[in-house]
């Protein structure tokens, strides 16, 4: 069994100037890896790393997911399915059929920018599917709700209210539906059935965009997941609240 602690944050803008804050909420977490999105600047993630104590770091310039780790890592690499707005990361374990697949899809509010999200989560299935028998976890922000929540229209700017509006006045719940037929458990709702969860923003959290998916026949590995508001930087180290789920790999 790998016991493991994962981290997913979005650290806004490429983290520029707030390294050491994102740098002390990921000590305070203590996690084994982090994925982070919004993370264009490798300098600032190598400097966060090294404040953590953590040895192995992926990240490149101008791609939106990176990552840090204090485990040994097998290997890792980007992945660029046709038509995505991110590369996905693939990092495997050092026990080299464990992977963690790091996600950043399309922001926007709207049903064409719901459809493209789902676009992508089905780009990323195909790309993944010979890798399906093994354990894996998908993690980050993929900008959409989930089938049933709420969304508060009235607390978005106005200009995605107008978005909302002229494509239908509701958001369709296309991505995540995807990854629930494709057989995967949203992992908070899995253990959180009755909590919104929201993680953005921070100063005034009503949307849940950050999260982490299993396969349903890996649901039970999930011990515990929690969105994490302490210590008190947090609220302003970046603009999501970030994501740790303990996982026991079979």
């Amino acid at each position: 069994m790998i016991q493991l602690r994962l981290l997913s944050y979005n650290i806004r803008f490429g983290g520029q100037n707030r390294g050491k804050k994102i740098a002390e909420v990921v000590k305070a977490v203590a996690p084994d890896i982090v994925v982070f999105q919004e993370a264009y600047k490798p300098t600032v993630i190598e400097q966060i790393a090294a404040d953590c104590g953590m040895t192995v770091v992926g990240a490149r310039r101008a791609h939106s997911i990176a990552f840090a780790s204090k485990i040994e890592i097998a290997d890792y690499c980007w992945h660029y399915p046709r038509g995505s707005t991110h590369s996905f990361l693939e990092i495997v374990l050092a026990d080299n059929h464990s992977r963690i697949f790091g996600l950043h899809l399309k922001p926007r509010f709207s049903k064409w920018s719901e459809a493209k999200r789902a676009r992508e989560i089905r780009s990323l299935l195909e790309g993944i599917k010979h890798h399906q028998e093994g354990f894996h976890a998908l993690v980050g922000d993929f900008n959409t709700l989930a089938p049933g929540e709420r969304f508060n229209l009235p607390k978005m700017p106005l200009w995605i209210r107008a978005l909302i509006w002229i494509s239908g006045r509701d958001i369709k719940r296309e991505a995540v539906q995807t990854l629930l037929d494709a057989g995967y458990v949203d992992g908070f709702r899995y253990l959180h059935p009755d909590d919104i969860g929201h993680t953005f923003p921070v100063w005034d959290t009503h949307v849940r965009l950050d999260y982490v998916f299993l396969p349903a026949r890996n649901g039970d590995s999930l011990k515990s997941i929690e969105i994490i508001k302490q210590p008190e930087i947090v609220k302003t180290a970046s603009d999501h609240f970030p994501l740790l789920a303990e996982i026991q790999i079979p």
